[in-house]
């Protein structure tokens, strides 16, 4: 018997104006930060669901994939599941140890944007 492991498809999120937020922070990102950032969301595709250190449950339904960049530079990708697919929501440089409320509530707003 074969074990086929089944990856979890990625979305960005799409705003109403067609925009991919998290797609184009990405995209402005240095090359080495896209591929490790890349990386861990592949990872996060391929184990789902994933524990720490890779992603840590934020509370109602909302994950982050946490990525240690050079530097001493940290990446956060917020994410949630909808509809059988991982959802990228929001993307950040975290600057402070606790993830910023900001972001939270951006990322919460967004996800409350897809169940509708």
């Amino acid at each position: 018997m074969v074990n086929e492991s089944q990856k979890t498809p990625l979305q960005f999120y799409k705003n109403s104006s067609g925009n991919e937020p998290v797609r184009e922070w990405l995209k402005a990102q240095d090359e080495p930060d896209r591929h490790t950032i890349g990386q861990d969301l592949m990872r996060a595709q391929w184990r789902w669901p994933v524990g720490v250190p890779l992603c840590r449950p934020m509370g109602q339904g909302l994950w982050e994939v946490r990525t240690d960049l050079p530097n001493n530079r940290i990446a956060r990708v917020l994410i949630c599941l909808h509809k059988g697919n991982l959802v990228a929501l929001h993307a950040f440089v975290k600057k402070t140890q606790k993830t910023p409320d900001d972001d939270l509530t951006l990322a919460r707003k967004r996800q409350k944007e897809l169940k509708s």
